[in-house]
């Protein structure tokens, strides 16, 4: 099969690999419809992620049709449209007994972690029963993507962890496929303020399209008068991180109110600078967590509904063949507008 294989740093190829097996009861094969790039899949390249090392096929996202079951697999058959989740979950260990899937002893960040990921023509999932999710008909393979990880990490990490509120005040930091899903579940608690803050205009203008009430551009030097002069001076009640860099938990720590919350969803390579001398007074907390996506059987039901509309956030795809090109636009997706982009094993 074909599979995008992390070869050296700053490289993906294309390769053929064999064609993954059952190897435990609870497995499951699958055969990739869509795969898409994840931020994460660009720090592993960068060396954010040391533990991985090169000659793992890339992915932990994706949309397809399972191919094989093992014995122990309930709820599933052959042929059935699944989303792949971007946590596998045994439901069985201490971790996930406590909703934190994420450390799943035996599962957690397994694709593209520890096994071979989802950006080849068949996966191999563990701990299937929990980690696949049928997809109900009206809803369309390609743009399913952005709920194996984008959708539950923005509202988990990002929304929950920010304690967003009906009537509050919201700033989200980037406007990358996960500060989008930020944006679009944060409508779903009816704050009276959400504003985006980013580098892109284009970005900046899609979040307008998506539902912000204000935005920003950080390149302006007085963004941060620009943002708390939303707030009559006094903040926002939730302030959420979505990059992942120092210039921007340092801009996050300035926009916070006095009470709010400060959600980290970034992937960070790097250590940032906490200024406790200026907030050790103001009543506020940090929230960082890696998603569990115990959310997406719940989101899955939002979108089914028409009651959250994901279809914008995959702006483009590529063939498998064209996967290091896939790889080039996502890491310039300033120039080619890009949101998420898919990887397609077949032309539906």
């Amino acid at each position: 099969m074909k599979a995008l294989v992390y070869t050296s740093p700053g490289t993906v190829q294309v390769q053929e690999r064999p064609k993954p097996a059952i190897q435990e009861p609870t497995d499951a094969i699958v055969r990739l419809l869509h795969a898409s790039i994840c931020g994460t899949d660009l720090h592993i390249l960068k060396g954010d992620v040391p533990s991985i090392q090169p000659g793992i096929v890339l992915g932990h996202e994706g949309v397809g049709v399972v191919d094989a079951v093992g014995s122990a697999v309930s709820g599933l058959q052959v042929g059935d449209r699944v989303l792949i989740s971007c946590m596998t979950a045994c439901g069985a260990c201490r971790s996930c007994q406590r909703s934190l899937t994420s450390h799943c002893q035996t599962g957690g960040w397994t694709l593209g972690n520890r096994i071979d990921g989802t950006q080849a023509e068949f996966v191999r999932v563990p701990h299937a029963t929990l980690s696949l999710h049928r997809l109900a008909p009206s809803i369309p393979s390609r743009a399913a993507l952005a709920l194996s990880d984008a959708l539950p990490t923005g509202l988990e990490c990002g929304i929950l962890s920010a304690n967003v509120q009906p009537g509050g005040s919201v700033v989200i930091v980037g406007a990358g496929p996960v500060g989008m899903a930020a944006l679009l579940t944060a409508k779903l608690y009816t704050p009276a303020l959400i504003a985006m803050v980013d580098l892109d205009a284009t970005r900046l203008a899609t979040a307008r399209t998506l539902g912000a009430h204000a935005t920003v551009n950080s390149t302006a030097p007085d963004t941060v008068q620009q943002l708390l002069a939303l707030t009559q001076g006094e903040g926002f009640d939730s302030v959420i991180e979505a990059v992942g860099v120092p210039a921007t938990f340092a801009l996050c720590q300035e926009l916070v109110a006095v009470g709010g919350r400060i959600a980290n969803v970034g992937v960070h390579g790097t250590k940032v600078d906490l200024h406790i001398e200026r907030l050790w007074d103001r009543n506020i907390s940090i929230h960082m967590m890696l998603v569990n996506a115990t959310t997406t059987p719940r989101l899955l039901r939002l979108v089914e509904a028409g009651m959250l509309d994901v279809g914008s956030l995959v702006t483009h795809n590529f063939p498998c063949a064209e996967g290091a090109t896939a790889y080039a636009t996502f890491q310039a997706a300033a120039q080619h507008q890009a949101l998420k982009v898919a990887i397609d094993f077949d032309s539906a």
